[in-house]
């Protein structure tokens, strides 16, 4: 799981947006907003989760849950060292679009 606080840090690690969030997740804009305002474990189906936590973790981020090893315990995220830059993924209507420009 993942909770809303954790998103917002994870973004912050990153350096990007909510509109870069949501284009490396091939989520809407909406859908990242309602998930940074969750209060806690953030809400939300299956699917939207599961490309929200692939791409965070593709981009280089490491989740760290409840019970997990640490200093001091607790959640948080850190950034994996020797990472590349994220790539955003494009849904394929988008690239449509911008083949008709």
């Amino acid at each position: 799981m993942i909770t809303a606080n954790q998103l917002r840090a994870a973004r912050a690690l990153l350096n990007i947006d909510q509109r870069q969030t949501a284009d490396l997740a091939g989520l809407s804009v909406p859908t990242i907003q309602r998930m940074e305002a969750s209060a806690g474990v953030i809400r939300a189906n299956v699917d939207s989760l599961m490309k929200l936590i692939s791409a965070l973790e593709n981009a280089g981020i490491e989740l760290i849950g409840p019970g997990v090893a640490s200093a001091t315990g607790g959640r948080g995220v850190r950034l994996r060292e020797h990472v590349a830059k994220p790539k955003t993924v494009r849904p394929p209507k988008a690239r449509a679009l911008e083949r008709a420009r």
